[in-house]
């Protein structure tokens, strides 16, 4: 896949904080080389997060995040700050932006206090600094840039682009370090309702794409068409991979000696997430009369008649444990600080959050000390067949 191709949920985001006209939108521009964010000397001119993917040199496939001053007062100051919050959920890199006259402010110490909390790296970027009278040495953690000069800007991104090199992740893969070059993969699609129009969703592109990197064979078909399309190859497949809600009809037709699993699951290996929510299916068994199950979802789809997320997986929760539960549900970027009131989170793939979000969720779950299961785990507990769609990782799957 090809940097312009790069899903954004794969690309280092980096989002710049600070207070009002301290010069933020000025300087991602400058960043940038492009007229981003609207600029002026009017205090909060910027009143949302503005996001662009984009290729930034050297540090590659990016998304670049300008958010509202966090400094803003009144009501709205209020909601545009919890924005700037929820940004930094998803954040990879932060980019501090300080007026050099001003210094640091009782609120830009606030922001680093988040950026530590959440372990995320940060530079502080000391802006206007063309308006002293004698510029600092720049250090590790800062630098001293002028958006309006466009001083020490190549030297910004060159600094990010160390930081990106010194956190990024090893290389991962979806499912092509399991399947040899040659081999068929059968992929289960279901066409129902609840797809997307003459389109597939990101997951399965992705996959398709590994799997074609390896030099493996795909074959996708609907789960109705799956039996035939067994009989058809002439050799076995070396793995089927199925959309989580077919699970069940899935299992009953792929042989035992196939390996079967979900893009859940795979997804959830993916972002390094699949213990822990292996870990949580077993709370799905232990659920008691009257718990409180919070359903989350990433995207904020239209949702339809038989929706997943809010029709499909409540019933299949309460059929599981015969127990009468509470379900409350979020999607997007709206998700609780506290889900201590909740004895189980019940989360999508997550295809649409970046690793960062995804695992600030988490953060915030096991503060809370409530168990997280995604979709696919769920599922494949739920069917009873949770021990072999793990049967590619069996290092997870002898947990169980």
């Amino acid at each position: 896949m090809s940097l312009n191709q790069t899903a954004s949920a794969d690309r280092i985001h980096i989002a710049f904080f600070g207070m009002r006209n301290a010069g933020k939108s000025s300087l991602v521009n400058a960043v940038t080389n492009q007229d981003l964010s609207v600029v002026s000397d009017t205090l909060g001119t910027t009143t949302d997060p503005v996001s662009k993917a984009m290729e930034l040199l050297p540090l590659g496939a990016v998304v670049i995040i300008d958010t509202p001053g966090f400094d803003d007062v009144g009501t709205l100051g209020e909601l545009r700050i919890k924005k700037t919050k929820q940004v930094l959920a998803k954040t990879d890199i932060a980019v501090l932006v300080v007026d050099a006259e001003k210094g640091l402010a009782k609120k830009d110490y606030e922001l680093i206090e988040l950026f530590k909390e959440r372990s995320t790296p940060y530079i502080i970027a000391f802006n206007k600094s063309d308006l002293l009278s004698t510029i600092p040495s720049n250090d590790e953690t800062s630098i001293y840039v002028s958006a309006d000069k466009k001083t020490n800007i190549d030297a910004l991104r060159e600094r990010l682009s160390r930081i990106k090199s010194e956190t990024i992740k090893e290389k991962r893969f979806i499912v092509s370090d399991l399947i040899n070059t040659g081999d068929t993969v059968v992929l289960v699609i279901p066409i129902d309702e609840s797809a997307p129009k003459g389109r597939l969703i990101l997951p399965q592109q992705q996959t398709i794409r590994d799997i074609l990197d390896k030099g493996g064979l795909v074959v996708a078909c609907r789960d109705s068409e799956l039996k035939k399309t067994l009989n058809s190859l002439k050799s076995k497949p070396r793995m089927v991979i199925t959309d989580s809600q077919a699970f069940g009809r899935v299992s009953s037709i792929v042989p035992e000696d196939i390996e079967l699993t979900s893009f859940s699951i795979l997804f959830a290996r993916y972002k390094g997430e699949l213990e822990t929510l292996v870990n949580g299916a077993s709370k799905l068994s232990s659920l008691q009369n009257g718990d409180k199950i919070l359903i989350s979802e990433g995207c904020t789809h239209h949702r339809q008649c038989n929706d997943i997320g809010t029709v499909k997986m409540p019933a299949w929760i309460k059929n599981y444990t015969g127990k009468e539960l509470e379900f409350s549900f979020t999607s997007g970027t709206e998700f609780p600080d506290d889900v201590s009131e909740f004895a189980l989170v019940v989360h999508c793939g997550a295809c649409m959050l970046n690793d960062k979000e995804m695992h600030d969720r988490l953060r915030r779950i096991n503060k809370s000390g409530t168990p997280c299961v995604n979709y696919g785990i769920a599922i494949a507990q739920m069917h009873g067949i949770l021990k072999r769609s793990l049967s590619p990782f069996p290092e997870i799957s002898n947990m169980l």
